[in-house]
């Protein structure tokens, strides 16, 4: 399971304090200087929790999904994003898409201790046909303990989330996906208190390529190598190859639509 249902309350409440704000904001923006998401764009986030980093893309006006196993925390994205996001069900290591779906797939402080990390990566790479991006608690940081890291990003003490190192996420990546061409960065450098009076000591320190930030996010592009189970269908509608990449999403919910 990747998402505790509390945490979708905990996290939504720490972003009210000012503190959680700031540092989603570094979050927010060292994701989006390494996606570069683009209007139209399809964006799938596993793990999407209460949908706090959908929200991001919806501002960026891409096409939203989200899948998440807890109900409790679909729920709450549902409220948060409405009906401009279609919420699915479902789990990480079984993603219930076709090849290549989404232009970008992100994964986002969502792998727990006991989940297969090789595992959920693949399946990431397999429904994305252009890049995935990869945002986990870093074992290696300024910040201290895990505890002291969960509790600044207003996580449990006790959640399972499950740490790493810059370069166990980089074996894992080429495990899914050969010679890939990895652009990585981190930020959160400080322990909590120095955020309430230095904030700006945190804009010192370089975010690309350093291995010392608690948050750490890392792109690479997916080559589109996978074949589609929709290409019999695509065919027999005579998609243009201009359209083609919106494709399938487009077939699946019209598939969807038919089952109502």
């Amino acid at each position: 399971m990747l998402f505790d249902p509390l945490q979708a309350v905990s996290q939504d409440q720490w972003l009210e304090t000012e503190l959680g704000r700031y540092i989603f904001s570094r979050q927010e923006k060292l994701i989006m200087d390494l996606v570069r998401p683009a209007a139209g764009e399809s964006v799938l986030d596993v793990g999407c929790g209460s949908g706090n980093y959908l929200n991001l893309f919806k501002q960026k006006k891409c096409s939203l999904t989200g899948i998440d196993p807890s109900d409790a925390a679909l729920a709450s994205a549902k409220n948060k994003l409405g009906h401009r996001c279609e919420l699915v069900r479902g789990n990480a290591v079984d993603l219930p898409f076709s090849d290549n779906e989404f232009d970008i797939v992100t994964l986002i402080n969502n792998v727990r201790t006991l989940d297969d990390p090789q595992k959920i990566i693949a399946e990431a790479v397999r429904v994305s046909r252009n890049r995935v991006f990869i945002g986990f608690f870093n074992k290696h940081t300024f910040v201290g303990t895990r505890q002291s890291v969960r509790r600044l990003f207003g996580f449990p003490v006790t959640s399972g989330i499950r740490f790493f190192t810059v370069g166990e996420m980089q074996s894992l990546i080429s495990e899914a996906i050969s010679s890939p061409s990895v652009a990585w960065g981190s930020v959160i450098y400080l322990p909590g208190p120095f955020y309430t009076f230095f904030s700006e000591l945190e804009e010192l320190f370089p975010v690309k390529k350093n291995p010392l930030g608690a948050f750490v996010g890392m792109a690479f592009a997916v080559n589109y190598t996978y074949q589609t189970v929709q290409n019999p269908i695509l065919n027999s509608f005579d998609v243009k190859a201009k359209t083609r990449a919106a494709a399938p999403e487009a077939v699946r919910v019209m598939l969807q639509e038919g089952d109502r």
